[in-house]
């Protein structure tokens, strides 16, 4: 890293203590020796931008310097007060607050002392603070001032540490002599304790405000509830048997929520230089990490998701002699399935000691207090985000709490946003045309997901692999995934069939998913099947893990940590080169041909590598190896770029820059590329820089010597509803200075310095001028120039103009000047062609208010304008706005299919009815109406076209049998018979019984509903169901034939006989099957059969026997329908319990002597009998006698 060149120097030389940024107001409170204390805050409004920056170009906030790597690291600047280092610029503008705070000064009791700590409360703006005195103050803010609000001192002895829990209620204070003091915002004090025989320098509030974390002065960490009762001890993992004291601690409180449950939030720092990571108090398997540093100081950001750490460090220098540094490192947790943290990137700070580190509240800067200084790092966050298809934007954000990814798809020149979507999101990364999204499976299995997607956030292809990657590069038709040791290879776009011969289709069979291990070079592009994703998960581990990949059209990049460089062709995947450069890659890119590559390392250097065999001289200096020093070096010619090594084939061209943090290709020019370094763009033309720019954005594109970039920070911190301003256009110097020129020199002088830098971009820019001058020769030749054929054709076309004033506004609309064109027409007088013009460019909304404002335009023209923009709003999915729109254009059609998106099925049918008779579109209304059972609007809508089948048919889809039959009788249709026929035929097939007999009835077809009925219920006889579920099936389908009859004898109607006819073949019984049909004249037998089956059982439970006997008789009769064995078996129950052992002996004999009896059954019988009839004689009492109702004469009642 550069030595910043920038910093806050405190006056008099006095160290710093403490340094607190942690607030949403961008307050700074610092606190150091001679009890100094002031509160600062940086200028947000951003620096002017250079003279020569393009119009659009962005300049950093005052102070910001180096940025943070793609992975979130960071580099360091800032701004300055008072005093400076060498090489330092004071800049007390840039604050615009500078506050001393005289509270610590000392008083006649106590001498003059430090500040050691300084605690902000978020929620009531109040600071706390206090020194090596034991004095407390509480400070807030009146009137642009800071005033002492509280002052506490315990006189007895030092505080070590402060926190106040998230909501800013309550505030844990500890001494070094083991006192705690837990106080409200208030200024209350809610309960002290000491703790005894130990001595405390660190305290934490747990997320839930329920525990509090004490750090002793052996090292230890004690947990305590909230009401100072102790809880347990925490283990020191890093140093179990060791007493080793602890340098900080930091528990994330959770403020902002978790992006994934049980995440690591809470860190330990031991002197020892190692750190404990652990999900809570209770975590047994915390990560643990060595960071080699002492004098350590930690935060997390203001989400949890990164950990700063900051301390002494022994670093070599460029002569080999190890020097003890201030370095801050930053890593990133890792979610709950993969507990760890990886190490993003390291900073390296001057100065002799950082005693205190705190994020900026949004948490994309970092102070660190160094000496005397304030040091500042620019922090860019891994966003997961990338740019394609010339205008979209695709990034993903979490919301708190909400484990999925948010994935938004917005075109930045149309402003249109579509969401996605996505669970345990892992990698975006985008090519031409198409976007991959790399997430895992959620279930439990290790897969991953590679989706493709298109401009508009839509899927095409999808594929399941089993290991999860960690680099993704795609193309316009492969897919490369790479893990530490697994290179996969997918063919994702299948290529038009016209265009690929057989053998090509083989060839890419073959090719379309394979994946090769890393160790495994030759069998990679060898033509042999790739190995089974199982073999190659159970493969040894490699030595040297893949650190990076890069791809185009037909080149393949896989760096090695080793610094290894694989080159491959591409589709075939077959090593073509392999060259070892001198440094760690992190990260590649190609340019636009894929002849020289960039190699950017952790640390943020950047160097070229040449790809191509350049022939000529070489010169290497003895011992020299790459740029690593004593290299010797190619003299270059032209525009080509100095080499310091050959690396069998390539060339590491001498070439290097510090502070990288992102860094892009020109897509149309191989040796133009952009970098950002710190907050500062760089434009090269091969290795030659042009003037630096201040810039804070993402480079996202570099096209037509023009740099795109996104500004990231803002569109996350509303990330529902980003605009257009967060994209900035920046131009290259050349572009600039050809604008400099046309304006100043005129055309001459301009195609002179174009022929000099030659670009279509800048020919395009002369072609433009040319015709504004009206010099169609000299726009011609700057259209062949840059090969603009339309432009040529455009040239033609107005050259055809016999009008120069026409001419002037043809040309500024083809210059995009549209607003220019159109105000020239209407200062002719010729609407007509202003309503042309917006026309040609699809501004409809323009187009109507043209033609409102009278002239140049008829109602025909109007309502094809209202119907444009209806078309507008419709391809957005604003239904609603897009049928106001067709209403005003009259376009039925699409009013239909905007009611039925929006479910509005009232208004279709009012559409429906104003149609006319024999519109196609009725056709299409009644199919809508059919998708979603409206069987009356469908049938009304059918029936209104004269499609009679149709209407039927819906009938007959939905169900509606009446309906159909009706429909038959009033239009006379025939062919009804065999549509109920077929569709009962299908019923029977698939034993859907209760169906068909519900097709029967609603076509009044008795007869067959009550045979259905009567199998039923003999099915449910031979399965013993209820008997009373039986009985009513008999029930329903006596009925059913009762029904019947009452339609033979009643259905004389006018439209009885066609109805007949039309149902002739399902009604009539043949001669054949009239024996089969007995049931009808007996249709109450098998209801009378259960109906005295179940009242002799209720008379027998109730105990009235009699009755029960008279009614079991009855059953005698229905031998057809009950079972015989039942019947008589239920008799001889009853009977024997009515002591009528004669008709009881009578039931055994007729038992035992039927046909189907077993033998074991029939000696049971027999034995029964025996049993009875031995006891009691088969004698029956005498009957009582009843009155006939007839005669009135007695008769014995049986």
């Amino acid at each position: 890293m550069r030595r910043p060149s920038v910093c806050i120097a405190i006056p008099n030389c006095a160290n710093l203590r403490a340094v607190a940024w942690d607030n949403d107001q961008g307050w700074i409170a610092c606190g150091g020796d001679d009890g100094l204390l002031k509160v600062l805050k940086l200028e947000s409004s951003n620096a002017t931008n250079p003279p020569n920056a393009a119009a659009g170009a962005v300049s950093g906030p005052p102070g910001q310097g180096a940025a943070a790597g793609p992975n979130g690291a960071a580099a360091a600047s800032a701004v300055g007060d008072a005093k400076k280092p060498e090489g330092a610029a004071s800049a007390p503008s840039q604050l615009s607050m500078n506050q001393t705070l005289e509270g610590h000064q000392g008083t006649p009791t106590h001498a003059v002392c430090a500040v050691l700590v300084a605690t902000w409360n978020k929620q009531h703006h109040k600071l706390t603070t206090s020194d090596s005195n034991g004095l407390i103050i509480v400070w807030i803010l009146y009137k642009g001032m800071w005033y002492e609000e509280m002052i506490n001192n315990r006189n007895k002895s030092v505080v070590s540490d402060m926190q106040w829990n998230k909501d800013g209620q309550k505030i844990c204070i500890v001494y070094e002599d083991g006192a705690v003091i837990l106080g409200s915002v208030d200024g209350n004090r809610i309960w002290g304790k000491e703790i005894k025989s130990t001595t405390l320098s660190h305290v934490q509030w747990s997320p839930d405000g329920k525990f509090l974390l004490f750090g002793t002065g052996p090292g230890e960490l004690q947990l305590y509830d909230s009401q100072g009762s102790f809880a347990s001890k925490v283990p020191n993992y890093c140093e179990p048997n060791g007493n080793v004291k602890i340098a900080a601690i930091d528990w994330y409180n959770g403020s902002k929520g978790y992006l994934e449950p049980y995440v690591p939030c809470l860190a330990v720092c031991y002197e020892s230089g190692k750190v404990q990571i652990m999900r809570d108090d209770r975590d047994t398997k915390p990560v643990l990490v060595d960071t080699n540093m002492k004098s350590l100081k930690m935060r997390w950001n203001v989400n949890g998701t990164i950990l700063a750490i900051s301390g002494l460090q022994f670093i070599k220098n460029n002569q080999g002699e190890e020097k003890e540094t201030c370095v801050s490192n930053f890593g990133r947790r890792m979610d709950s399935a993969r507990f760890n943290v990886q190490f993003l990137r390291s900073l390296k700070v001057p100065g002799k000691k950082i005693s205190s580190i705190s994020w900026e509240y949004d948490g994309l800067r970092i102070a660190l207090a160094v000496d005397s200084f304030i040091y500042f790092a620019n922090i860019r966050p891994d966003y997961k985000w990338s740019f394609f298809a010339h205008d979209v934007l695709v990034f993903a954000y979490n919301k708190a709490e909400v484990a999925d990814s948010t994935i938004v798809f917005w075109n930045t020149k149309t402003n249109d946003r579509y969401n996605r979507s996505v669970k345990k999101l892992l990698y975006i990364t985008s090519s031409s045309d198409h976007c991959l999204i790399v997430s895992k499976a959620e279930d439990e299995s290790q897969q991953c997901i590679l989706t493709v997607y298109n401009a508009i956030g839509t899927p095409l292809e999808t594929k399941y692999i089993e290991f999860e990657p960690k680099f993704a590069a795609i193309t316009k038709t492969n897919v490369f995934v790479a893990s530490t040791d697994i290179l996969l290879h997918w063919q994702f776009k299948v290529l038009a069939t016209t265009k690929m011969s057989a053998l090509d289709a083989i060839r890419r069979k073959d090719i379309r998913d394979r994946a090769f291990h890393i160790d495994d070079i030759s069998m990679i592009g060898s033509g042999d099947n790739s190995s089974a994703l199982a073999d190659l998960r159970s493969h040894a581990s490699t030595s040297d893990p893949i650190l990076g990949i890069a791809a185009s059209e037909t080149v393949l990049l896989v760096a090695l940590q080793s610094g290894a460089l694989y080159q491959y062709l591409v589709p075939s995947v077959t090593l073509d080169n392999k060259y070892s450069v001198p440094m760690r890659p992190q990260s590649l890119a190609l340019n636009a041909n894929s002849t020289r590559v960039s190699i950017l390392d952790a640390s943020g250097v950047l160097k070229l590598f040449d790809l191509e065999k350049k022939g000529g001289p070489l010169s290497l200096a003895s011992g020299g190896n790459g740029n690593a020093g004593g290299a010797g070096t190619v003299a270059a010619t032209g525009n080509q770029a100095p080499a310091t090594a050959k690396v069998e084939g390539g060339y590491l061209l001498d070439f290097e820059r510090k502070d990288v943090w992102d860094m892009r290709w020109a897509s149309d020019n191989p040796e133009m590329f952009t970098i950002m370094e710190k907050t500062r763009m760089y434009i090269f033309r091969n290795v030659d820089p042009e003037d630096p720019l201040n810039c804070v954005g993402y480079i996202c594109d570099f096209e037509g010597l023009q740099v795109k970039t996104i500004l990231l920070d803002d569109i996350m911190k509303d990330p529902e509803g980003p605009v257009r301003d967060a994209v900035v256009p920046i131009e290259t110097k050349a572009l600039r200075d050809l604008r400099t020129i046309l304006s100043q020199s005129g055309l001459t002088e301009a195609i002179q310095f174009v022929e000099d830098r030659p670009h279509a971009r800048l020919w395009k820019i002369i072609a433009e001028y040319a015709l504004e001058l009206l010099d169609f020769q000299q726009a011609q030749r700057a259209f062949v120039r840059c090969q603009d054929y339309q432009g040529l054709q455009f040239i033609k076309s107005v050259q055809k103009l016999d009008d120069a004033v026409k001419q002037k506004a043809e040309i500024a609309a083809y210059c995009t000047q549209f607003e220019s064109a159109e105000k020239t027409y209407m200062e002719m007088d010729r609407k007509d062609l202003a309503i042309d013009l917006r026309i040609r460019m699809g501004d409809w909304f323009r187009v109507v208010q043209l033609i409102k404002s009278g002239g140049g335009g008829d109602d025909i023209l109007l309502e094809k304008a209202w119907n444009h923009i209806g078309d507008y709003y419709y391809d957005r999915q604003r239904w609603a706005q897009a049928i106001t729109y067709y209403a005003q254009g009259r376009n039925q059609e699409r009013l239909i299919e905007c009611y039925y998106i929006l479910e509005d099925y009232e208004a279709l049918e009012k559409v429906a009815s104003g149609l006319s008779e024999n519109s196609p579109l009725l056709k299409n209304v009644a199919d809508k109406f059919a998708s979603v059972g409206l069987c009356d609007q469908a049938v009304a809508a059918f029936v209104k076209v004269g499609d009679i089948s149709a209407a039927v048919n819906i009938c007959v889809q939905l169900n509606q049998w009446n309906t159909a039959v009706e429909l038959a009788e009033i239009h006379h249709y025939k062919e009804i018979e065999g549509v109920l026929s077929k569709y009962a035929s299908h019923l029977l097939s698939q034993n859907r019984k209760w169906e068909a007999v519900e097709l029967y009835r609603k076509a009044n077809y008795c007869q067959k509903s009550a045979r259905l009925l009567f199998e039923l219920a003999k099915e449910a006889a031979a399965t013993n169901q209820s008997v009373m579920s039986i009985k009513k099936l008999y029930v329903l389908a006596a009925l059913e034939v009762e029904r019947y009859h009452t339609i033979s004898k009643s259905g004389k109607g006018a439209h009885h006989e066609t109805a007949t006819a039309a149902l002739d073949g399902l009604l009539a019984e043949d001669s054949e099957n009239m024996a089969e049909s007995k049931f009808l004249d007996n249709a109450w037998r098998g209801a009378e059969a259960y109906h005295f089956y179940i009242l002799a059982q209720r008379h027998l439970y109730s105990g009235n026997m009699t009755s029960a006997v008279i009614t079991a008789l009855h059953l005698r009769e229905h031998e057809d329908i009950l079972d015989a064995k039942l019947i008589y078996s239920l008799l001889a129950l009853i009977s024997f319990h009515d002591k009528r052992y004669n008709t009881c002996s009578k039931t055994f004999i007729k038992l035992e002597a039927l046909p189907k009896l077993t033998d074991d059954d029939r000696q049971a019988y027999e034995k029964l009998a025996f049993s009875i009839f031995t006891k009691y004689k088969p004698v029956d009492p005498k009957g009582a006698f009843v009155t006939c109702t007839n005669c009135m004469n007695k008769i014995k009642d049986r």
